[in-house]
């Protein structure tokens, strides 16, 4: 009397897993699949000249220029890069205010250091790295852009840091979602004004696309992480120099970090005019979070992606660099890794 009740219990049952196995699959595939192509992409050997084109950069903090570091500070610096490619400093000036004021105090220490700078390491260009949180509406805790005041008020902030002898402005605002036009119109005001004062316009740059849309897929999870390609290519037109944050990943192997690396430098490489100083961001801090594995995320794999992606993509490009964040977490095997795989000067 129960047999055929049985059986419907059991068929159910052979349903039900083989849904939850077609549900797994649907997952796994492309988890895996990704993972092959990240693989692929880290293999091989990059090309011998893929080295140093004099263009990379450095983060700095803030106790550069607030009275906390001193000549001493300065000749272990001098030491580290007097014979690298590093050419620029972005040194912390801000944050800005949620208004995009900035007060002279924040960078107090700021003609000291530039002239420093100038003196022991010739040719290095100091900028003001000035940034704050976004918000998406007025009143928030942190900085709207949408609102033509506030942006009025971040090119002043510029005009000021560069009146104070800086010689470029790196903005670094963040959450940008893609496509967002009032970050372009403030890109568009800034530049003439830093250009006319004889600086540089940079800009630190959220990772493009890994996947077709995949900035939507992160939009519905509340995460503003990547850009598409286009709208990378936008923002690199409007300023000097764009450096990726090519962090942060949440991937938990190297080697699939550094074919992520790869791969994103081959994505910039299409989308940067040439005119345009593309840098790559190396991982110099060891902070670990869900979204960043310091045993994955390493300065070495790094340096060998944006190698392995600069040979395959445009293997000929001189504007070209790696960004190094950030100087006080940094260890001497990050050095190494950029100092022996890229950064001497020959």
């Amino acid at each position: 009397m129960n047999r055929p009740k049985k059986r419907r219990t059991t068929l159910l049952r052979r349903l039900a897993v083989r849904v939850a196995t077609g549900l797994a699959l649907l997952v796994l595939i492309p988890v895996v699949t990704a993972g092959s192509a990240l693989r692929a992409s880290y293999a091989g050997s990059p090309a011998r000249d893929a080295v140093t084109r004099g263009r990379d950069a450095v983060w700095l903090g803030h106790a550069w220029i607030d009275g906390r570091r001193g000549e001493a500070d300065l000749a272990r610096l001098k030491r580290r890069i007097g014979d690298t490619g590093i050419r620029d400093l972005y040194v912390h000036a801000g944050p800005l205010g949620n208004d995009g004021t900035l007060p002279a105090s924040a960078y107090r220490n700021a003609a000291w250091f530039i002239g420093a700078v100038h003196r022991e390491l010739p040719g290095v260009r100091v900028q003001a790295w000035l940034g704050n949180k976004l918000v998406t509406g007025p009143g928030g805790a942190g900085l709207w852009l949408g609102s033509p005041a506030a942006r009025a008020a971040v090119v002043a902030s510029a005009r000021q840091v560069m009146r104070a002898g800086f010689e470029g402005v790196h903005v670094d605002v963040e959450p940008v979602p893609t496509g967002d036009a009032a970050f372009l119109a403030l890109l568009d005001d800034l530049h003439p004004v830093v250009r006319s004062a004889g600086g540089v316009l940079s800009v630190a740059a959220q990772q493009i696309d890994p996947l077709p849309s995949m900035h939507s897929a992160a939009r519905v999870m509340g995460s503003k992480k990547w850009w598409t390609q286009s709208y990378f290519g936008k923002v690199a037109r409007r300023v000097d120099q764009i450096a990726v944050m090519s962090y942060d990943t949440a991937l938990p192997w190297e080697n699939l970090y550094g074919g992520y690396v790869a791969r994103q430098t081959a994505l910039a490489l299409e989308a940067a005019p040439p005119t345009t100083d593309l840098l790559m961001g190396l991982p110099f801090y060891h902070t670990d979070t869900w979204g960043h594995q310091s045993r994955a995320e390493t300065a070495a794999a790094a340096v060998r992606g944006a190698r392995l992606g600069l040979s395959r993509e445009d293997h000929g490009r001189q504007r070209f660099g790696m960004a190094l964040y950030v100087d006080f977490a940094a260890t001497e095997a990050d050095w190494r890794a950029y100092r022996s795989q890229w950064g001497v000067r020959g």
